[in-house]
């Protein structure tokens, strides 16, 4: 039985690379894939990983039809025995959709990559119709650390350093979180209420916790 899988995490989870691996995988076993991305850093059509590894790919535009596009395919000759989505987080819902019906209707595997919610902590609209749709959810396992050493939940928004939480919900920036102009850091849930990252943190000393007080 066909799943529609989604692999979710942290910016610095290790999604691409279990992407690549798991094409990797499987083309050595002689199965087919069909790999789609959108907004990847390496560029337009291209599925990349932070440890240099690159491989060519569809490149996913608005109101492109995913599962047309298999069917397509198909209907030429062609073999599609699954289908890889990175950056799924960038999909539109209706293309979701599309992906569970190919599961459905094609009897393909679909693997989804993609982060949960955005620099604001609110849930991407390709992320939350995964969450809705998918047969199973994969939580990565990579171990993503704050610049504190606890475990990464958040990913924050930088520029020069300094965290923000207004703007495009979509905007592609350096995953270093110290690019001169727009960059990414994944924090604790602590700093990134805090909208401390790794460069406010070196700029000075952080304040011990406090708690709040009430006059009498």
């Amino acid at each position: 039985m066909s799943e529609l899988v989604f692999f979710s995490g942290t910016m610095d989870c290790g999604k691409s690379t279990l992407a690549l691996q798991i094409v990797h995988n499987r083309t050595s076993r002689g199965l087919q894939a069909v790999i789609f991305t959108r907004d990847d850093r390496a560029g337009e059509g291209k599925l990349s990983s932070r440890l240099g590894l690159v491989t060519d790919a569809v490149e996913v535009t608005d109101g492109m039809d995913l599962h047309g596009h298999l069917v397509g395919l198909i209907s030429r000759g062609g073999r599609v025995d699954y289908a890889v989505v990175d950056e799924a987080q960038f999909l539109a819902p209706d293309q979701i959709d599309q992906l569970a019906r190919a599961v459905d209707e094609l009897d393909v595997d679909v693997f989804a990559f993609g982060i949960t919610t955005d620099f604001r902590t609110r849930l991407f609209p390709g992320s939350q119709r995964l969450i809705e749709l998918a047969d199973r959810i994969e939580a990565l396992q990579v171990e993503a650390l704050c610049w504190c050493g606890a475990r990464a939940t958040h990913n924050a928004r930088t520029v020069d350093g300094v965290m923000v939480v207004e703007g495009a919900q979509v905007v592609i920036g350096d995953v270093d979180g110290r690019s001169a102009d727009v960059g990414y850091e994944v924090l604790c849930r602590r700093h990134h209420r805090r909208r401390t990252t790794s460069v406010s943190a070196a700029a000075g000393a952080l304040s011990p916790d406090v708690l709040p007080v009430t006059p009498s």
